[in-house]
């Protein structure tokens, strides 16, 4: 094996060996490393947790296990943007099921798929986000939209995605 063949799986993982050095390496910092290292990938890839798992020499199926029993966690690759759709009681009520089928029209979403095929959104449901005062409420990027009709809410996708397509 060559140096440069040496380094490789080092180079791969760079940002993450970075990320584990930011937390000393501390298994006891677990949920910390992999909300940093989901904000680098958007997602936890299967060959990061293990890489995770084997520098803090903890099991991986401790890694897996709390990256399955947190919500937060995303095992498959996600959109740029997050648009999550709250069907708490207060909404599901006020039509956050119009506001649903209206986006995932929008974006072209078939059944069962939650990303969009350009990686720029995925749209999740929840079951609350604590605003049930603005029923209904969507979620993009952490920016609360409260009292939406579903015109509304494709609006606000389409600006979205508008910036997007200024930016490139």
């Amino acid at each position: 094996m060559t140096p440069a063949e040496a380094l490789a799986p080092t180079r791969q993982f760079q940002r993450v060996c970075e990320i584990l050095d930011d937390h000393d390496r501390d298994p006891r910092r677990l949920i910390p490393i992999l909300q940093a290292v989901q904000d680098e990938y958007r997602y936890l890839p299967q060959k990061v947790m293990a890489f995770v798992a084997n520098a803090l020499d903890v099991p991986p199926a401790r890694v897996y296990g709390v990256a399955t029993f947190y919500a937060h966690f995303a095992l498959e690759p996600r959109g740029k943007h997050i648009v999550k759709l709250c069907d708490g009681t207060a909404c599901h009520v006020r039509g956050s099921t119009d506001l649903l089928s209206a986006i995932r029209g929008e974006l072209h979403l078939e059944d069962g798929q939650d990303t969009t095929d350009d990686m720029l959104f995925t749209v999740e449901t929840v079951s609350c986000l604590g605003a049930c005062g603005l029923a209904p409420v969507m979620v993009i990027d952490d920016e609360v939209h409260g009292l939406l009709t579903a015109g509304q809410a494709v609006e606000l996708v389409r600006d979205v995605r508008n910036l997007e397509e200024a930016r490139s």
